[in-house]
């Protein structure tokens, strides 16, 4: 069985997305078409991997819908509710780069809908199959480190004003928010994914160097219900190019770090009364990415279509990409109001999707 994929929205992370889907590197998955409004971005889409572009998804799917199963929503994060709902419609599979969405009134209709109809919503986060981000989880999960105490996620990465100004809705609060919201979203997800359900956070932000509503840098201080502090440090003004997305994990038996621009290298995995690990072992834990998206988009379309025909969950689902989404938008509420923010709260200050909560 081969699962057809649709892609709606040809942007940045859409190179990737479509590289995959296309070359055959996902068994069982291929790209049957492409849809962006800007339709120059479609059909040049089109021509590299020889497959029709629409600038609708209605468009696209008048002609293509026997042959899609899925739809990856790529395009700009203030639209990702309305684009789940467009192939909701259409009774197709969503699968949604990070945010799923901007507020959590949109994540939770996305949620309804898509179980309301039977459908999956798979939400992207693709640094969770990062190979060294596996070995540590497993050691996780084996109780390796006993008690956590700490974590802490650093982005340093170099965002230009020449990003920002490729098309107008970069850096806005209504479309894409600032770092937290874009660049850190995984490593967000990557620290609640081990260190468990957050209770309060404090957080810091502003424009640094960047010309842009939102923030390009920012510092988060979280409590977790299990009693460790997580630290966030994010920013796009490293100058002049990317520095490192890494994670830590401290316990009270042992210490992770990985390390890398993705998250793609072990630098430190230690417990007591184990041996340490040779250079052979991190080496093969560790991978060497060409750029920050990492090779983890493999591995987690290789989980999607594993999911659809082999049943089960999937690993990051729509409840767990509003989780991430959730502490992301206590991020935007603490800097809003200089005050910490609990969760659960209401989202009042928070400017993040502001237009969907003032209308």
């Amino acid at each position: 069985m081969t699962i057809g994929f649709a892609i709606m929205g040809c942007g940045r992370v859409a190179v990737r997305h479509a590289e995959l889907l296309a070359s055959g590197q996902i068994s069982g998955a291929k790209l049957v078409a492409v849809c962006d409004p800007q339709g120059t971005r479609a059909e040049e889409f089109s021509s590299k991997h020889d497959v029709p572009a629409y600038k609708t998804l209605e468009e696209l799917m008048s002609v293509h819908s026997d042959a899609i199963e899925v739809v990856s929503i790529l395009t700009e994060s203030g639209n990702h509710a309305d684009h789940a709902r467009e192939v909701v419609k259409w009774n197709k599979h969503v699968l949604v780069e990070k945010p799923m969405a901007l507020t959590l009134q949109d994540a939770d209709d996305m949620i309804r809908l898509c179980d309301e109809a039977d459908r999956k919503l798979f939400v992207v986060k693709q640094n969770r199959f990062n190979r060294p981000v596996v070995a540590v989880r497993k050691a996780f999960e084996e109780g390796k480190f006993g008690r956590l105490t700490m974590g802490s996620v650093r982005v340093r990465w170099a965002r230009h004003q020449a990003y920002y100004d490729q098309d107008a809705w970069r850096g806005t609060w209504e479309m894409d928010g600032g770092v937290f919201a874009n660049q850190a979203s995984h490593h967000v997800d990557l620290l609640r994914y081990f260190l468990g359900e957050p209770i309060s956070v404090f957080a810091t932000t502003r424009a640094a160097l960047a010309d842009i509503e939102c923030e390009d840098t920012g510092v988060a201080i979280v409590e977790f219900a299990s009693g460790a502090v997580g630290v966030i440090e994010a920013t796009t003004a490293t100058r002049p190019t990317n520095l490192e997305g890494s994670l830590s994990i401290l316990g009270e038996k042992g210490t992770a770090v990985i390390g890398g621009v993705a998250v793609n290298r072990l630098e430190t995995l230690k417990f007591e009364g184990a041996d340490d690990l040779t250079a052979e072992q991190f080496a093969a834990i560790s991978e060497n990415p060409p750029g920050v998206y990492g090779f983890g988009h493999k591995a987690y379309y290789d989980s999607v279509v594993h999911t659809l025909t082999e049943g089960g969950p999937a690993l990051v689902d729509g409840l767990e990409g509003r989780q991430s989404l959730e502490l992301i938008l206590a991020i935007y509420e603490s800097a809003a109001t200089g005050q910490p923010v609990s969760l659960r709260f209401r989202q009042r200050a928070a400017p993040l999707g502001r237009t969907r909560i003032n209308g």
